[in-house]
């Protein structure tokens, strides 16, 4: 009688019994199988060339009957690579953030590369270890979506191996980053607002005070400030507070507007899970949207769909960002060309904005 005991596995189509040591199918095994030697199964694998076709097939039905999965670490110390992309991102959960993963998650789908995620959760100290465990698992490549690393760095990186930075300009180092044109988009947002009338408009911005300023703020800033200066207004300093991108800090920042006594109709915040802070705050002090205020964000976030009311916002191509990054990856592992666009924001007209005319 055959052993169906736990030490014991029987291949029933060869007749071989394989003790609980040997349970970890190897290209041995493929080979005896297929009936082909060990080193055309490992040519099959490899995609070489040179090999019948009839040899490959009986080689993949083998590792499936088998149900073979490939060693990727003894690969990656065979070939001196491992196979995967490290992703450096900050925010996992948030909407944008998460978008960029999916694309990049849907770009390398059809290649060989794995991607390898890692959170730096917008902190220096906490992104330094996350970088360091992508690079110890030495990753063949890095996408880093807004990272706070120094240039010169991040430089030095690239120097090492591919890189992609998504939301982020390294002066000097354009090439390599892929952003949305946020000047442009804080532009429209804001001269949305002028063209319905309103003229003291607040913003809410994102980090501007540190010494690390996040590109994105600043631009979208600046984009504010000069629809403004476009149309003769000079921005307001008490219609202006910082914030830092987070929910919390949006409630916080429509508090410190209030309490200024400085009067204004409209609202620009520079990204909708500080607007949705803000839209809290408002609702406490019985202050109505868009009838009192009117309201733009920037992400459009999914439930900036369904905020009371709807959230006009601007929105970020994520998805379409991390696939466009991903195969500037993959083109620079295989050594091709590549180049990173710069993107544009689309204004997203819903029903937080009201005319004054």
């Amino acid at each position: 009688m055959q052993c169906l005991c736990e030490t014991c596995v029987a291949d029933l189509n060869t007749g071989k019994t394989m003790t609980t040591q040997q349970k970890h199918v190897t290209i041995q095994h493929i080979a005896e199988r297929a009936g082909v030697s060990i080193s055309t199964v490992s040519r099959v694998f490899n995609d070489s060339a040179g090999v019948k076709e009839s040899k490959r097939q009986a080689v993949m039905d083998a590792a499936a009957a088998l149900d073979y999965r490939p060693n990727l670490f003894a690969q990656g110390l065979a070939s001196g690579q491992s196979m995967s992309v490290g992703v450096l991102t900050q925010n996992f959960g948030s909407a944008f953030y998460d978008g960029i993963l999916r694309g990049i998650i849907a770009g390398l789908d059809n290649s060989n590369y794995a991607p390898l995620f890692a959170d730096g959760r917008w902190r220096l100290d906490i992104e330094e270890r996350a970088l360091q465990t992508l690079l110890d698992r030495r990753v063949d490549g890095l996408i880093l979506v807004g990272p706070q690393q120094s240039a010169d760095l991040l430089k030095q990186l690239a120097q090492k191996m591919p890189i992609v930075i998504i939301s982020r300009i390294v002066e000097g180092f354009e090439k390599f980053c892929l952003t949305v044109d946020n000047y442009d988009a804080g532009y429209r947002a804001t001269k949305y607002l002028l063209d319905r009338g309103h003229h003291q408009i607040a913003h809410i911005t994102g980090v501007l005070s540190e010494s690390r300023v996040l590109r994105d703020a600043a631009d979208r800033f600046a984009g504010y400030r000069d629809a403004l200066l476009d149309v003769g207004l000079e921005p307001d300093p008490d219609l202006i507070v910082e914030g830092n991108f987070r929910t919390q800090s949006g409630l916080l920042a429509i508090e410190t507007l209030l309490s200024r006594g400085r009067p204004f109709s409209a609202l620009f915040v520079a990204n909708d899970q500080m607007a949705s802070g803000v839209r809290l705050g408002l609702y406490r002090r019985g202050i109505r949207v868009p009838d009192d205020i009117a309201l733009i964000g920037f992400d459009d976030q999914p439930h900036s769909a369904y905020m009371i009311p709807p959230l006009t916002t601007i929105r970020q191509p994520a998805e379409e960002m991390g696939s466009i990054a991903a195969e500037a990856i993959l083109n620079q592992l295989d050594d091709k060309p590549f180049s990173l666009p710069t993107m544009s924001a689309e204004l997203i007209i819903r029903e937080s904005v009201k005319s004054i005319y």
